[in-house]
């Protein structure tokens, strides 16, 4: 039988390999920098323990935009954005205990509660408010 091709190549099959290794090998990505604003840890673990009252006063004398969009979902403080809040926005969240839960895409407070686990929707078992509509009535 007679071939019509040919391969060709120069060099040693081990050569080959690696520049075939070589090409084919993922490109280092540049480390990403860390963008978040420094966070006081041990204020905020405080802040995590705080009851649903004292975290809703907060908001509304530190951040009364945040504070008109918080729902109160049992002895849980929920904060949903229609667009992703600024950096300071965020932090100041962090800072009071908030943290982001990307199944709900909210930001919630524990409250001292945190065992909110095991319920699809907590709505389904507890009652819940948005203490801006309470106040200004």
């Amino acid at each position: 039988m007679k071939t019509t091709s040919q391969k060709k190549s120069s060099g040693t099959r081990e050569q080959i390999r690696t520049v075939e290794q070589q090409s084919t090998a993922p490109q280092a990505q540049p480390e990403k920098k860390d963008t978040r604003l420094p966070i006081d840890a041990e204020a905020r673990k405080k802040n995590r323990t705080l009851p649903t009252e004292k975290v809703l006063n907060l908001l509304l004398n530190t951040q009364p935009e945040i504070y008109r969009l918080a729902e109160v979902v049992g002895k849980w403080i929920w904060v949903a954005f229609k667009e992703q809040p600024a950096a300071e926005i965020r932090q100041h969240l962090a800072q009071l205990g908030f943290h982001w839960n990307h199944e709900r895409q909210a930001w919630q407070h524990p409250c001292g509660q945190f065992r909110l686990r095991g319920f699809q929707d907590p709505h389904e078992k507890y009652s819940s408010y948005y203490p801006a509509d309470h106040q200004a009535a």
